[in-house]
């Protein structure tokens, strides 16, 4: 039995601290005020100073409210009734379907141990030719999504979530404007993929303790699936948010900062989370895609920097779409040797003509005279950036493989790309 503590010490915004003992850091407690009952997590520990921060914020707590420790943590219901349903940060319906209490499972734990995971090998397709073609995605990877306020990266994540060849989705929203939240949740009904996907979402005018839950919750429901065999996707955004909620707690708790007033452990949080991503000999998998905003575009930011140092790779989204240069999926050559033949090949031929048409333009812009190669580059790069870079393209690889190869043949001559003579005998589009 727990003991009731009957004193507060201190209110600071929504973070309480009491004097208690046998309390273990992230435990859960009860806060019981004139308004009602509110749960709070310990989040720092100092001798026989609990702070706790309140999930619906310190109004209406006084120093004479009651603080009731439950003795466990943040603990989320994990069963097949998950599938189809959305969520809050703290686990709680948002959906007016019934609250879930069975099979409770506690969130925030360790990652696996690394003599149970094996090498990455198995490709995930998407139907997204800058994905599939040249950055494809792996198995067990856990890549950032670069990019900046205003970009569509939630809905490249809804079109992810859509097409995705996994057994489920699990999608972690931190500080989503509600326009976003609802989006994702109409995206996924039409396009008939919400029955395979488990929402945990927390919007801006949510609690942001429960900002802090959301990647723990998301990733301790997949693992758990993932231990019965199912391949998982968790698909987080935005992760930014998440840092800055970790910011504004240290700061009302009057932590020493760091970096731009980030707290000092933001790299350990950061990969407390990622390295969640793993995937089993005998069982199945967790992959981990997270949107990371740059503030200002600066990939310097604390946020993006110290996640490029965690990650396996990244993506750039920018102008609406994947940009070839700066993105990268350092385990795309664990799978796209066994896909077809030409794959690396065409993919570092087309990729290697479009950083010449890159050149072109420049040397356009200062007014050079263009030759017929320059005319050949420009007609090329717009050709490929319509038809293979627009976020709108929806295909599998292997038509985005031969997509590659007729745009290669309507711009060049077969000897100009560069590529090895036994591939274009092959591959080489046969014109009438």
């Amino acid at each position: 039995m727990k003991k009731v503590y009957s004193k507060i010490e201190s209110i600071t915004g929504s973070v309480i601290t009491v004097r208690a003992e046998n309390v273990r850091y992230g435990d859960l407690a009860q806060v019981e005020t004139s308004f009602g009952t509110s749960l709070a997590e310990v989040n720092r520990l100092e001798d026989d100073m609990v702070s706790l921060q309140v999930f619906a914020g310190g109004r209406g707590i006084s120093t004479g409210d009651t603080v009731h420790f439950l003795g466990h943590p943040m603990e989320v219901s994990f069963s097949e009734n998950l599938l189809g349903r959305v969520f809050s940060g703290s686990g709680e319906p948002r959906d007016k379907g019934p609250s879930l209490k069975e099979n409770l499972i506690p969130i925030g734990g360790p990652s696996v141990n690394p003599a149970n995971r094996i090498i990455p090998r198995r490709m995930i397709r998407t139907g997204i030719p800058m994905i599939d073609l040249f950055n494809t995605l792996v198995v067990s990877q856990k890549l950032p999504i670069f990019s900046v306020s205003g970009e569509p990266y939630n809905e490249l994540l809804s079109r992810i979530a859509m097409q995705a060849e996994v057994d489920m989705i699990i999608l972690g929203g931190m500080g989503l404007k509600y326009d976003d939240y609802l989006s994702f949740k109409e995206t996924l009904e039409e396009g008939g993929a919400l029955s395979r996907t488990v929402m945990f979402i927390h919007t801006a005018a949510d609690p942001i303790v429960e900002c802090l839950m959301v990647p723990d919750i998301s990733l301790a429901v997949a693992e758990q699936f993932a231990l019965q065999g199912k391949d998982v996707l968790v698909l987080l955004t935005d992760m930014t948010n998440f840092a800055d909620a970790m910011k504004e707690i240290s700061i009302i708790q009057e932590q020493v900062p760091s970096n731009r007033g980030y707290p000092g452990d933001l790299y350990s949080q950061l990969a407390s989370r990622y390295e969640k991503a793993v995937d089993f000999d005998t069982a199945g998998s967790i992959t981990i895609l997270g949107v990371t905003t740059m503030p200002g575009d600066d990939v310097t930011h604390p946020v993006p920097d110290n996640t490029g140092y965690i990650t396996e790779g990244q993506y750039y989204l920018k102008n609406g779409r994947i940009e070839p240069f700066g993105s990268l999926s350092r385990l795309k050559q664990q799978v796209n040797g066994k896909t077809r033949p030409d794959h690396r090949a065409l993919m570092d031929g087309m990729i290697k003509l479009y950083s010449a048409f890159k050149d072109t333009l420049e040397k356009k812009s200062m007014g050079f005279i263009m030759t017929s190669w320059d005319e050949k580059l420009l007609k090329y790069g717009e050709t490929f950036e319509r038809e293979m870079m627009s976020l709108s393209v929806n295909i599998p690889l292997e038509a985005a493989l031969d997509l590659g190869w007729e745009i290669l043949s309507d711009c060049f001559s077969p000897e100009e790309t560069g590529l090895r003579t036994e591939l274009l005998n092959q591959y080489w589009p046969k014109k009438d």
